[in-house]
């Protein structure tokens, strides 16, 4: 019997045993049986290639996807490799694409899901009266869940051109995230184009109104208060930069990112700008993304970030913490002085306890105020590498290791030529006028404004 089998374009003819000739009887049975396994084999082998072909082109992606580290798919989303949502022609927020939920399913979330329904219900459908805060990124209300939990509802506006990055970006960066002294991220709402990110409420709202509020709104925060707020900071940034599994440079330190709870612990908010650094990065070359007063000279001139930038913005906020003074309030005009620069004639003057806070009036730990000041100047060097890590930071304070002793050149602030034409006295009396006209950041006791401390990102889009 003749079979006849075709494969790619060729044809194997071969005879079965039973009908073979006489003269390839003997010493050709054999190969003649291995042909039609080596036929078969080669069929199977053939659709195998394909499979795994099409697996590789149609199906990686999605398992990579949705299995992926949480890290590398946090860098595909703050890379742009995934678009969360169309935007309209107009400039405006479009619908959500439904790969956003594929998207977010696909992290290693740690978070919750809530519908507009839930949201709106705990919000009073989002009344004004909720309304306890607002930025760049939305509007922020107080609502309370039906098992009577508190929460803070923060609000995607329609204005904000980075919204949809923003928000990405915070709940990729926070969701993962457990610490003491970072807000936690209760869960997230995606319906039509409402963009909703749901947090724990912080009771005491934020560091900035604490310290330069109206008086309705303001607390009289006590020494041991704020050295805690100082070092609850300090340890938040440090879990940030080398404690965590991933490291996040935060980029917006400030006051008004520094929310307070019921038992006035700091806790650092406000994601949204956030970037990844890698352990082998020493650096990040990025467009400027901050707020005006806090950011670190290299960063502002150049784009370099790194993690010495959070350093920086620490040690202007640790300031503001000591002396009720706000940095972002500086006007550069003969009768404006900048908080820094202020600082520093104390420091080469030898008077550092001039700088507390006369609020306080002599009702402070000397020796914390003196120790948490050295700090603040050492971490808002102008220099980089002159500034200590945040782990050190919190060692520093905490009274393990020593401080180093380094003086800040203030030419970096613009302030260099001043000091040459104003003696002490006046650059005090300067200082305290200044102080006594300058404008709260807060316009009443439920609503804050940070019109007076606008964020870079609010003029400028960040980069990926």
């Amino acid at each position: 019997m003749v079979v006849t089998v075709s494969f790619l374009s060729s044809t194997v003819i071969f005879l079965a045993p039973n009908e073979s000739r006489p003269e390839e009887e003997s010493g050709t049975g054999s190969k003649k049986l291995v042909m039609p396994v080596v036929v078969s084999s080669a069929i199977v082998l053939f659709f195998l290639v394909m499979g795994i072909i099409c697996w590789k082109f149609f199906f990686q992606d999605k398992y990579k996807r949705e299995r992926g580290t949480f890290k590398s798919t946090i860098w595909a989303l703050i890379n742009g490799h995934r678009n969360a949502l169309t935007v309209a022609s107009g400039g405006g927020v479009g619908a959500p694409k439904p790969e956003l939920q594929d998207d977010l399913m696909g992290l290693d979330l740690k978070t919750g899901s809530f519908t507009l329904r839930q949201l709106g219900a705990a919000t009073n459908n989002f009344d004004s009266a909720n309304k306890i805060g607002e930025g760049g990124f939305g509007s922020v209300y107080k609502g309370e869940l039906s098992d009577g939990t508190a929460i803070a509802v923060k609000q995607l506006s329609p204005k904000s051109t980075q919204g949809n990055r923003e928000f990405v970006n915070e709940i990729g960066m926070i969701s993962g995230l457990k610490h003491p002294n970072l807000v936690k991220l209760c869960g997230c709402c995606i319906e039509g184009d409402q963009l909703l990110l749901v947090y724990e409420y912080m009771e005491n709202n934020c560091l900035a109104r604490a310290l330069f509020g109206a008086e309705t709104s303001a607390l009289m925060l006590d020494w041991p208060t704020r050295f805690k707020i100082c070092v609850g900071i300090a340890r938040g940034l440090a879990f940030l930069h080398e404690g965590s599994a991933i490291r996040i440079v935060h980029r917006d330190i400030k006051g008004t990112n520094v929310l307070l709870d019921k038992d006035l612990n700091a806790k650092i908010s406000d994601f949204g700008l956030a970037k990844l650094n890698e352990a082998e990065n020493t650096h990040i070359s990025t467009r400027v993304a901050g707020t005006i007063g806090y950011m670190a000279p290299e960063y502002a001139l150049w784009g370099y970030l790194s993690d010495k930038a959070d350093v920086y913005s620490f040690g202007v906020v640790a300031l503001e913490i000591v002396s009720g003074r706000s940095n972002s309030s500086y006007n550069p005009t003969n009768e404006s002085v900048c908080l820094l620069d202020w600082a520093f004639v104390l420091q080469k003057r030898g008077n550092l306890m001039a700088l507390v806070d006369p609020k306080l009036r002599s009702e402070f730990n000397k020796e914390e105020a003196e120790k948490m000041i050295k700090v603040a100047l050492l971490c808002a060097n102008a220099s980089p590498s002159l500034r200590p890590s945040m782990p050190a930071v919190v060692s520093m304070l905490e009274g393990q290791t020593s401080i180093q002793e380094v003086i800040s050149d203030p030419t970096i602030y613009g302030g260099g030529s001043q000091f040459k034409q104003v003696n002490y006295d006046h650059f005090q009396q300067v200082l305290d006028q200044s102080c006594s006209t300058q404008d709260h950041v807060f316009s009443s006791d439920k609503t804050w404004n940070v019109s007076t401390s606008m964020s870079a990102h609010d003029l400028y889009p960040p980069s990926p």
